[in-house]
């Protein structure tokens, strides 16, 4: 009965049958008319193959037809009593499975959410109850719902290669694991490894992996299938024998909550209790760990159904979708899109702190760098600087040594003129003085090629100014990276007035092309980032010098939810950089924004922040400390007696209000673009949204009236400007819906 219905099955489905004497046991590709995203194939040592391959995408995802797929192989393996093992693999080259389908998770309603994590819970459930041993053969991103399915298998090998990423990332987007990570993997490799991976949302390194016992084995990606296939036919039965045992001593009740009370205090103090996911994580994954699977299971689901209401989550989710449409936003001007010209060869004139970093970033994604300095002393201050970056990377394992090595070679050091005409596109870094940048365009005006394009990385002054400077301003854009490049994702693609629409796409498509986030930008004093952050450092300064202590001016913005604090943070710029766009931006809004004098005062007293080991803080030990000496520069008391939530208010709404001005100004063209740059660029308490997703949630009325009371107050610059003065008026939002992205 069995074997008919077998062959019936397979003659409708035209599988493959594919022999592997000698050779990996991998069938040329089966004809399945009737699967879409998961593909079956079966050896001649009857191994069932299926691959993920999603249509029209670069990317598999869960959804439901993909699940629903899944669960149809998986009858077809449960009646087959021929085969000896699964197999489950990708056919994408750098994404295994990236988790559930975002998209389908943000506008599902109540039931629908709980409908598809009871339809993925039962479906791996089914992988892990499967009577044959399954294995996961991992090439490339393995995340969230995939790595919970290779989490259902018995075993999992995994490519070394940099594409390799494995982990549960769920708590970054205001969730929880809810298709079994939760619960399989303490089972797996023990209650405080599983949490350090879930707690800190972490995606790991194949080699990271391993160390951690999330992957069994590290195999070449020509060889994975083949070797996922001679371990079921090697190792047999042993691959379903559980190693749950060998963690019992870790994996007890006690020891879940002693260790859930000493992690709960941790957070509370790292998240200021904004992240709730973080929280309910934790509470699902140690009480789980002592129930059965299904009663941990459940937890799983009530907490995501629970999670998944907040607004912390929306915003998560929402920044996500931001990010995405970074990653493909194309730019277009006039009637013609732009065709953007690959940029395959790089030049960086300047090989100061941003020079060595924006040249260690090209040359680490593939990009050959001429980096060129004044001098052979600059030149060597920089590379060393280069090569400290690519150690330290190689430290956290996001490169190999031989990797590292290669990226080296791809800078070319020079302090005498270099060949310029075949670079496709240029990036000035030198120091923030318009002179010298316009000395140095008209130079590279006349030495770059035609087609070049050239990029000035200011942060603060005109591009367009600078563009003027060359014969071919049509061809200069700004490309404004934040510091530290290797770590910060965000690119202000900054439009000179005089600037060609190909210039621009080609400058986004550049960005992208190295992994980086473009927002693009109107050129205008401090661009998008700078002209909203530094109103909120500013005032900072200000009631620093009228007695507020260093102390609760950063606390006070911790607790809103920012990285760092605006003091600790004027000191990681740099209080010479930070009083120079300070500067700049006062000769074009004097009217709202004064340079503290106390910026002045800690320049002029060689205090410059962590450069200079000295500014707010002291950095001669290992934790920052307060710099007491700097109450000689408080020169009033009117702050010293105000609340936290004063502080915050007083900071937040000149962001809120700069914001809004921003945009009725069109520097960007809409209200996410304001956020997703805020967010990506200044650490803006991610679960709020952004200052106007923010502005939303407490509703303009409110925001305006709280303006209007510190105008009251004495606090002209409070003044609300007039589009949001319009929006409390009318009742209405930056943002449409209250749901929208």
């Amino acid at each position: 009965m069995r074997t008919e219905a077998l062959a019936a099955d397979e003659k409708r489905m035209k599988l493959a049958v594919v022999p592997s004497a000698g050779g990996p046991p991998l069938p040329s590709v089966a004809q399945e008319n009737r699967f879409t995203c998961v593909y079956r194939q079966i050896t001649a040592e009857q191994v069932c193959i299926l691959t993920f391959d999603r249509p029209n995408s670069s990317a598999n995802v869960f959804d439901r037809e993909t699940l629903h797929e899944l669960g149809d192989h998986l009858d077809f393996i449960a009646d087959s009593t021929e085969l000896k093992g699964v197999v489950l693999t990708s056919a994408k080259n750098s994404i295994f499975i990236a988790g559930a389908d975002l998209h389908a998770l943000a506008g599902a309603s109540a039931d629908d959410l709980a409908s598809l994590i009871e339809l993925g819970q039962s479906v791996f459930n089914r992988v892990a109850s499967l009577n044959i041993p399954t294995v996961a053969a991992i090439h490339g991103a393995c995340v969230g719902g995939g790595f919970e399915m290779c989490l259902a298998c018995d075993s999992r090998v995994a490519s070394p290669d940099r594409a390799t990423k494995i982990g549960l990332p769920e708590t970054q987007l205001g969730i929880l694991p809810a298709w079994g990570g939760s619960t399989r993997l303490p089972r797996l490799i023990g209650l405080p490894r599983a949490l350090d991976v879930i707690l800190g949302g972490k995606t790991l390194a194949a080699k990271q992996a391993l160390k951690y016992g999330m992957v069994d084995d590290l195999v070449p990606r020509e060889r994975l299938v083949e070797f996922a296939c001679r371990k079921i036919h090697t190792q047999g039965s042993e691959l379903r024998r559980r190693h749950g045992f060998k963690l019992r001593a870790m994996n007890n009740r006690l020891f879940a909550i002693a260790l859930s009370l000493r992690i709960e205090s941790r957070l509370l103090k790292k998240t200021r209790a904004h992240y709730p996911a973080v929280f309910k994580a934790l509470e699902v994954v140690t009480r789980g760990l002592s129930r059965p699977l299904a009663e941990s299971l459940a937890l799983e689901r009530e907490a995501m159904l629970e999670l998944a209401k907040t607004e912390e989550c929306h915003n998560l989710i929402r920044i996500f979708f931001m990010q995405e449409r970074a990653r493909k936003r194309s730019y277009i001007l006039g009637p013609t899109p732009a065709v953007a010209k690959p940029v395959d060869r790089t030049a960086v004139i300047g090989a100061g702190v941003m020079g060595a970093g924006i040249a260690q970033w090209l040359s680490s994604r593939g990009l050959p760098v001429i980096l060129r300095d004044v001098n052979v002393e600059q030149v060597t201050k920089g590379m060393a600087g280069v090569a400290q970056l690519y150690h330290e990377s190689v430290k956290r394992h996001l490169f190999t040594k031989l990797e590292a090595r290669a990226g080296l070679d791809r800078i070319f050091p020079s302090a005498a003129e270099a060949p310029l005409r075949n670079v496709d596109l240029i990036i000035e870094a030198a120091v923030e003085k318009m002179d010298l940048k316009k000395k140095i365009f008209q130079e590279l005006g006349e030495l770059a090629g035609p087609n070049t394009v050239l990029a000035t990385n200011t942060s603060a002054l005109s591009v367009s100014e600078i563009a003027a400077s060359t014969k071919s301003p049509e061809r200069v854009v700004g490309i404004h990276f934040f510091n530290p490049v290797h770590r910060m994702q965000l690119v202000e693609v900054v439009v000179a007035r005089q600037a060609s629409s190909e210039a621009v796409q080609r400058a986004v498509r550049f960005v992208q092309q190295i992994g980086k986030l473009p927002v693009v930008v109107k050129d205008s004093p401090g661009f998008l980032v700078n002209r909203i952050l530094m109103p909120y450092l500013i005032e900072a300064g200000h009631l620093f010098e009228a007695g507020a202590s260093v102390e609760h001016l950063d606390e006070a913005m911790l607790d809103f939810g920012m990285p760092m604090g605006p003091l600790r943070l004027l000191d990681e710029v740099g209080v010479d950089v930070a009083h120079h766009v300070a500067e700049e931006l006062e000769l074009k809004f004097s009217d709202r924004m004064q340079t503290p004098r106390v910026l002045a005062q800690m320049l002029k007293a060689g205090l410059l922040g962590r450069k200079s080991e000295r500014g707010f803080y002291l950095y001669n030990s290992k934790t920052p400390e307060v710099n007491s000496g700097l109450s000689l520069f408080q020169e009033k008391d009117w702050a010293k007696n105000f609340a936290r939530e004063e502080l915050q208010k007083r900071m937040v709404l000149l962001m809120v209000n700069e914001a809004a001005r921003c945009l009725e100004e069109e520097l960007v063209t809409e209200p996410s673009d304001v956020d997703f740059a805020m967010i990506m660029g200044t650490g803006f308490a991610p679960f709020r949204g952004g200052p106007l997703r923010h502005a939303d949630s407490r509703g303009a009325e409110k925001v305006v009236g709280e303006m209007k009371r510190l105008v009251d107050s004495g606090g002209a610059y409070f003044a609300p400007f007039a589009l949001l003065q319009r929006m409390a008026d009318d009742g209405r939002r930056f943002y449409a819906e209250k749901g929208d992205r």
